[in-house]
């Protein structure tokens, strides 16, 4: 009798432990914001800040060159096609967004939304 009530408590405990384990950790979905066709979003002020963490790596030695008197004109239209996001290849290579090698970092859902925004808008330099 105490073997069986000592297996008995061993499985309840094992399915407590089981059972707090994934409620601890809720998963967290990002929601990917709408941006409005008519919101402005500056280059400068907006999506150039996005590339500090990649100067690291593309600073003039390894294209594109996103230090900040270069970044626009790299891109422009070598990696990036005013109007279609989809078929921009900086788009496609955004870590957190394409097959980009890991970095350390990658972009959120509202930094790649907001960068998608900008080029489908024409990528323009202001």
């Amino acid at each position: 009798m105490k073997n069986i009530f000592k297996i008995l408590l061993l499985v309840v405990i094992g399915l407590l432990i089981n059972a707090c384990y994934y409620d601890a950790y809720p998963e967290v979905i990002e929601e990917i914001p709408d941006i409005p066709d008519d919101q402005e979003i500056s280059f400068k002020n907006e999506i150039q800040p996005l590339f500090e963490f990649c100067i690291g790596c593309h600073n003039g030695s390894r294209n594109p060159d996103l230090r900040e008197e270069n970044a626009y004109i790299s891109l422009v239209p070598n990696y990036v096609i005013a109007g279609d996001a989809e078929g921009s290849q900086f788009y496609q290579y955004l870590p957190g967004n394409g097959s980009h090698p890991e970095v350390g970092k990658t972009l959120t859902n509202a930094e790649i939304a907001l960068i998608k925004a900008w080029i489908n808008q024409g990528a323009k330099d202001n």
